[in-house]
């Protein structure tokens, strides 16, 4: 039977009997544990003072931000996270829920909004002492002490490790000496550093006793109250940006500019009035994770916002492929675009990998909770926590940037006007992939974790396992080679594709196909690097095969996120609701396999007939989920003063209905011309 003669309803067709989506109870569903307070935050945005403007100059973006985050202070929305003795609540997943939803008032507001709070603020909340919380955080959450965070350098970011700005302990005045020796040396690319910061939060290496202690943080003041730089600092403005004008990024530079001893942030490791070093930490390397890892809020925030980001482009470009009318339609008239299926192709599984990061995000969020909130702050979960931010953020972040351009360009024409929000969204969105860790970077980061894991389990294991373990990589190939492997593929094939998209329908052949590819891709690199480390060649096969380092990292993520879909489905209560989204769990699922087929079908993981069944089955859910579409994205709750787009508002339908409407009095009053050929 061919994949075209497949008529049997339950697999394939569309449902006779159609389901309906409960919006209010899914909606409610995806805000999360933080639901009332996403939507508080929601509430507080509609204000036009909190939104962005389309038109203005660089000066006027970043003045009306700077407002902007004035009255965020003032309301104390910025305040949720931070010690109950600073008027706080030490609510952590709180305070990052409200935080992401700033994206959709103003991304340069939430980003300006996360250097003042998010870094500075948290920095000295994190890294500092009781006594550095009582001294700077009161103004630094009024805005009084607008902050930089001043850790990237010209010459290097994601590489913190050796920035090269040093903070030297002189012993007879109890002074830290900042200083960048040379220009690829300055702090660059600094929210609040061109215009409106005041002290700054420096990353520098720390020296004492001509002995360097590594990276640690040091507060410095950086403009006196009219604005102008102190002795020894100086600094530009980084300019206009691709995106996010409304924050003043710029550049610092320090001469042997001074400050106390007691300006370290000493929580990880401190100096004495003689010059002697102390740290609760021996490991230099592990001290550096731990001070960096409690700034892991930033990553966990970008992949939230970029997920809102995603679902208000969705929301605007499917109203707008609802309404909109083009071309011939078979029952005469013009048809909707979302009726075609190639923009059904470009919508719909967007739509799903939403929901797939959106419900990963969730689980990322309460862990961060779970350990800054200390009911698991251990190093292990700390751990796990950061490999999991490094994981989603660089998938989110890129997820967003490829729905925002695709929903631009399934508007058309209006997808390209400012008005409709999707272009200004792109241009400010893609600086996220690129900082608070560079995706590539975090990625190898993932990678190198998930195989010190598998090295840690098989350096465990006995002898039969590790026997077991080479027999099984050798049937494994073996199996492979046949296409055998696992599913018993040849012997399906031999029958309907109905019965062959029933078993892919199967939630753990899903989780098999996915899992497999991770664990066979780890697998073979660890195996690959032991044997290089054997032959002193490990360093040279490493770079070698980094794409392939990062390629497993990112199938590991996407596992993640189909497992977290594959979670949340059990909770959704209405019985409709629940099926239509394992419909599109399935299809984000499926998607995955039909996106990495060369990957199945040349290591043996998929017979040719089985790649053509997924992909027969992912374009009946797609036809499938199509009626459903708008409730999808209507369920991601953003108003029309939230999306702030034109089209997004009915306008279109009312252009439509004009258009129709005008049609059909001409045609009624026997007005209408003559076609020039006749049908």
């Amino acid at each position: 039977m061919g994949i075209t003669e497949v008529h049997e309803t339950e697999s394939l067709d569309l449902d006779p009997n159609p389901r309906h989506v409960d919006v209010a109870e899914l909606g409610d569903y995806l805000l999360g544990r933080w639901a009332d307070i996403r939507k508080a935050a929601r509430e507080f945005i509609r204000d036009p003072e909190m939104q962005g403007q389309t038109g203005l100059t660089v000066a006027e973006h970043r003045a009306r931000v700077f407002a902007q985050l004035q009255r965020l202070a003032d309301r104390g929305v910025v305040h949720r996270a931070f010690p109950v003795d600073v008027g706080g609540f030490e609510d952590h997943g709180g305070h990052l829920a409200a935080f992401e939803e700033l994206v959709a008032a103003d991304p340069s507001m939430q980003i300006k909004a996360g250097v003042q709070w998010g870094l500075f603020a948290s920095a000295i909340q994190h890294l500092g002492s009781k006594e550095h919380q009582a001294r700077w955080l009161p103004d630094a959450l009024s805005l009084r002490l607008p902050g930089i965070y001043a850790m990237t350098e010209t010459g290097h970011g994601s590489d913190v490790a050796n920035i090269a700005t040093t903070a030297t302990f002189d012993d007879e005045t109890e002074e830290w000496i900042i200083h960048t020796p040379f220009r690829g040396a300055w702090k660059d690319y600094l929210g609040n550093a061109a215009l409106h910061g005041k002290a700054a939060v420096v990353f520098a290496q720390l020296i004492t006793k001509n002995v360097n202690h590594g990276v640690h943080a040091f507060f410095v003041p950086i403009r006196d109250d009219n604005g102008d730089f102190y002795t020894g600092i100086g600094g530009n403005d980084d300019g206009v940006k691709g995106g996010l004008n409304g924050i003043d990024n710029g550049r610092l530079h320090f001469d042997h500019v001074r400050v106390p001893r007691t300006n370290l942030l000493n929580r990880y490791g401190d100096v004495a009035p003689d010059g002697t070093y102390t740290s609760p930490i021996a490991s230099p390397g592990r001290r550096f994770f731990t001070m960096l890892g409690t700034l892991v809020q930033g990553r966990v925030s970008l992949d939230g916002a970029s997920v809102n980001a995603m679902k208000i482009a969705l929301q605007i470009a499917v109203t707008y492929g609802n309404q909109r009318r083009q071309f011939d339609a078979p029952h005469g008239g013009e048809q909707v675009l979302l009726d075609y299926q190639r923009h059904q192709r470009r919508l719909i599984p967007r739509i799903a990998s939403t929901y797939a990061a959106s419900f990963a995000h969730g689980e990322l969020l309460e862990k961060f909770d779970a350990v800054f909130g200390g009911s698991h702050d251990t190093d292990e979960h700390r751990q796990d926590l950061e490999t999991l931010a490094a994981a989603l953020k660089p998938l989110s972040t890129w997820q967003a940037l490829d729905t925002i351009q695709e929903c631009r360009e399934a508007c058309g024409g209006q997808g390209f006007l400012a008005e409709n929000r999707l272009v200004g969204l792109r241009a400010d969105l893609d600086i996220y992939a690129t900082f608070e860790g560079d995706n590539n970077v975090l990625l190898q980061l993932v990678a190198k974790r998930l195989l010190t894991d598998f090295g840690m389990k098989l350096s465990k294991a006995d002898r039969s396992t590790l026997v077991k373990f080479v027999v099984g990589k050798a049937a494994d190939r073996t199996l492979s080679s046949s296409g055998l492997r696992r599913l018993s593929q040849d012997i399906h094939d031999l029958g309907s594709t109905a019965r062959a998209v029933g078993q892919l329908r199967d939630e753990d052949t899903q989780r098999d196909l996915l899992t497999d590819r991770v664990e066979s891709m780890i697998s073979d690199l660890a195996e690959e690097l032991r044997n290089a480390k054997k032959s002193g060649t490990l360093v040279e096969t490493t770079a070698a095969r980094q794409s392939a380092i990062i390629d497993a990292a990112i199938a590991h993520a996407e596992l993640l996120q189909w497992e977290a879909f594959t979670d949340a489905l059990p909770g959704i209560h209405d019985d409709d609701t629940r099926e239509v989204l394992t419909w599109v769990r399935n299809l984000f699922g499926l998607g995955l396999v039909e996106k990495h087929m060369a990957w199945y079908l040349l290591n043996g993981r998929l017979s040719a007939a089985r790649g053509h069944a997924v992909t027969a089955y992912v374009d009946r859910l797609i036809a499938r989920l199509r009626p459903h579409a708008q409730e999808l994205v209507d369920a991601f709750g953003y108003g029309p003063e939230h999306l702030r787009a034109e089209i997004a508002t009915g306008v279109e339908q009312s252009r439509q209905d004009e258009a129709r409407a005008y049609f059909g009095q001409l045609r009624d009053a026997g007005l209408e011309p003559m076609p020039e050929k006749k049908p």
